[in-house]
């Protein structure tokens, strides 16, 4: 019996370890490192209708405890991804769950990105990133209107049979209320959280750092507030919950799996040790063990009974 074994609204994860988008490109990169089925799940880079290259100038600064980024969705957009990229995908990554994330600027583009991928057998849930900024709203992000956010949630579950995971933002007055939202619009699966908005200025220049200002700070800084967000949205939800946010080691792994997460996503800390996911994955095993526990799945929302 595999003790990691974790099923997450009908996706079947050989561990609750993912790759969290952004992070682990379209997954076959890290194949110089250690094989990426070794995973529970491999969330793609975020996916948009047109090939993007990004913000410019500088789009990554280091932080005492974490890193900002302003990459500005990087990708080589739909058309690409599916000429150039999908067979390599489909043939390389067999043993995992594949889950791909699509990014609109309005409801149409997010429904034209899922129809898109609906033929895609080998890709199991899709996740759908309502931290863009919605243009018809004035630039203002989907993730912090509830009406929103459940909207855009309806839209892409009618046209998708794949498993919908909506990703939230911590930029909200309640991450509760938006949970509560893509749970109406028929979200499988909720993912959080994302980036927290902040910046960094160069004391020398009396300019931001980041070319585009303002970036999404992650890494060990954020931890607490992850942990906070996901044990509100456990608390407000009955859909799975797939946590991340400051992840360093397989202790942090535990606490968001305590705190009400099914599954934990691993980002920026791959950036400085690219066999992170391995060996969390053995520590968990060991974790197990020593915990007697029948399932990793036990100690979900633990706290929550306490």
């Amino acid at each position: 019996m595999n003790k990691l074994e974790v099923n997450i609204a009908g996706l079947k994860l050989k561990n609750p370890i993912c790759s969290a988008s952004g992070c682990f490109g379209f997954g076959f990169e890290y194949q110089e490192y250690f094989n990426p089925n070794r995973l529970g799940a491999i969330v793609l880079k975020g996916i948009t209708p047109e090939e993007r290259s990004g913000n410019l100038g500088r789009r990554i600064v280091e932080t005492p405890s974490g890193m900002l980024n302003s990459v500005g969705l990087q990708n080589p957009g739909i058309e690409k991804f599916l000429s150039e990229y999908s067979s390599e995908i489909e043939k390389e990554l067999t043993e995992s769950v594949v889950i791909a994330n699509i990014n609109g600027k309005t409801v149409e583009e997010f429904i034209f990105l899922a129809t898109q991928l609906e033929p895609l057998r080998y890709i199991q849930a899709i996740e759908v990133n309502v931290s863009c900024p919605n243009i018809k709203q004035g630039g203002m992000s989907f993730g912090v209107i509830s009406d929103l956010i459940k909207k855009v949630t309806q839209e892409v579950k009618k046209v998708s049979s794949k498993s919908i995971i909506v990703k939230l933002t911590p930029n909200v007055t309640s991450i509760a209320e938006m949970a509560k939202a893509a749970e109406e619009g028929g979200a499988d699966v909720l993912s959080l959280i994302n980036t927290v908005q902040a910046l960094a200025i160069d004391m020398e220049s009396k300019k931001l750092v980041l070319g585009n200002g303002i970036g999404g700070l992650s890494g060990p800084a954020v931890k607490p507030i992850a942990l906070r967000c996901i044990y509100q949205v456990s608390e407000a939800v009955k859909i799975p919950i797939i946590g991340m946010g400051g992840v360093s080691n397989w202790r942090d792994v535990v606490e968001f799996m305590m705190a009400g997460a099914s599954a934990v996503a691993i980002g920026s800390a791959s950036f400085r040790n690219p066999m992170i996911f391995p060996e969390i994955i053995s520590e968990l095993e060991n974790y197990v063990k020593r915990e007697k526990l029948t399932s990793i799945s036990d100690i979900v929302g633990c706290i929550h009974t306490n």
